[in-house]
């Protein structure tokens, strides 16, 4: 980081480079102590308002420092917490080992739990919509065509389907393990 304009800066700017300095940070853009400033005053100014409530809801007139150390300690509270002690955790896990894993489905390859256990059931659906076709509009270049086109041979390409109403999508729904034939 470029070190001009050293003196311009305000008190609190150069704690903050100063802080950096000490924990080994040399390099960092200029932006990174705005931050970390805004990050302080945002911090301050909830703690002592904090602290204020304390100190209306005592009765007193002034903010004292009893105040500001229980805002603290409940900021503290509030935002961090320790993890549960070892013995709390040995316990949940000898509950929670109690219960025997399900039973494996045997056959070659890898073992796997029973599939209403297992992540490749089908878990979804698509929903096809289908094309509805338009009648075109006569104009005065399609007079010059044929008038009674033949019609087409192979039902196959017909667009006409009678099964299914036009516009009513279609649920589809197929298995992620399923084996493609070859």
């Amino acid at each position: 980081m470029a070190e001009g304009g050293e003196e311009d800066l305000p008190r609190d700017a150069k704690i903050v480079k100063t802080l950096l300095k000490s924990m080994g940070v040399d390099d960092y853009e200029p932006r990174v102590v705005h931050q970390f400033l805004e990050l302080w005053y945002r911090y301050v100014v909830d703690v002592l308002t904090d602290a204020q409530v304390y100190s209306e809801h005592a009765g007193k007139a002034s903010i004292d420092s009893d105040d500001i150390k229980l805002a603290i300690q409940s900021k503290v509270n509030f935002s961090f917490s320790q993890p549960p002690p070892r013995e709390v955790l040995l316990e949940l896990a000898r509950n929670r080992n109690k219960i025997p894993l399900p039973k494996s489905i045997a056959g070659s390859g890898v073992p796997l739990p029973p599939e209403q256990d297992t992540l490749i059931n089908p878990n979804y659906q698509l929903a096809i919509a289908k094309k509805q076709t338009s009648q075109p509009e006569e104009t005065e270049d399609e007079e010059s065509a044929d008038p009674n086109p033949a019609p087409s041979k192979n039902p196959s390409l017909s667009h006409e389907k009678t099964d299914v109403p036009q516009g009513t999508p279609q649920r589809v729904s197929f298995s992620l393990g399923a084996k493609h034939p070859r």
